[in-house]
């Protein structure tokens, strides 16, 4: 089972907005011991998000998703979601109380009484109107709710969070503690590395290949860096996995630099 982050909004892809959402659920599975495994960002075009929703519906994922679910005519992600799983959109109730609750706050603050059914607060409840076999995620921000399905393959499942970092970020925090407290810490990981200076990738390969091939439950890393004014020509090259095996994978490859006469440190 991996978790994956996909990130909807054109505005994104755009650069109106820079992506927030990517460094902050990374962080919050870090600090609870779980890895992310990959990221998708996609525009608002129905066809793409109801594609890639099949697909990743169709996995044994855990999956967050950020934007496009609220009411106006650019939201399409809840629709979307309905498109790939042949399912219809349906007013949850549970939404439908939360939202209510809402727009009785809002007036209370204006100190009006609520009307439920002007047009305004009606068109509001379509944020309510999530795919039939959903349930809600709580919204401590404005209690307006997202959603979650459970995927096709009956493992795992997908999150839905508005695109507003002040209302996902704890979305997807309180999905995290409920749901998979059982998972945290549960990969033991450790990672070990060193700056080799002024040798070129595809002299380490045979090394880095060598590695791998002797501690299964390593991989092997290697980020280059061509240099500048400020900074000698390098390659951050590295093991992580097991921590058992890290140890002895380190000390390989300490020996196979010595070996190959390169500069680290």
């Amino acid at each position: 089972m991996a978790i994956g982050l996909i990130i909807i909004g054109d505005e994104i892809l755009s650069g109106r907005r820079i992506d927030k959402h990517f460094p902050k659920v990374l962080e919050l599975l870090t600090a609870r011991g779980l890895p992310l495994s990959w990221v998708e960002y996609i525009g608002d075009s129905p066809e793409r998000i109801t594609s890639t929703l099949k697909r990743s519906l169709a996995s044994e994922d855990i999956v967050f998703c950020t934007g496009g679910i609220g009411a106006t005519p650019d939201d399409h992600t809840r629709q979307c979601a309905a498109a790939a799983l042949g399912v219809p959109l349906l007013l949850h109730p549970d939404a439908k109380v939360k939202i209510q609750e809402r727009i009785a706050d809002t007036a209370r603050e204006a100190g009006i009484p609520p009307d439920f059914n002007a047009a305004d607060n009606l068109h509001r409840l379509k944020m309510g109107e999530f795919p039939a076999g959903a349930s809600i995620i709580p919204n401590p921000y404005n209690k307006i709710p997202g959603f979650s399905l459970p995927n096709v393959s009956g493992v795992g499942s997908h999150y839905f969070a508005p695109g507003f970092p002040v209302m996902a970020w704890p979305m997807f925090e309180w999905v995290l503690d409920t749901h998979y407290a059982h998972l945290f810490h549960r990969l033991a990981h450790a990672e070990k590395s060193v700056l080799v200076f002024e040798q070129m990738e595809s002299t380490l390969t045979p090394l880095m290949e060598a590695i791998e091939a002797e501690f299964p439950l390593v991989k092997v890393f290697s980020l280059p860096h061509v240099g500048d004014a400020q900074t000698r020509r390098h390659i951050d090259l590295g093991v992580k996995g097991e921590p058992s095996q890290v140890e002895d994978a380190f000390r390989k490859m300490e020996q196979g630099l010595q070996t190959l006469g390169a500069e680290y440190r």
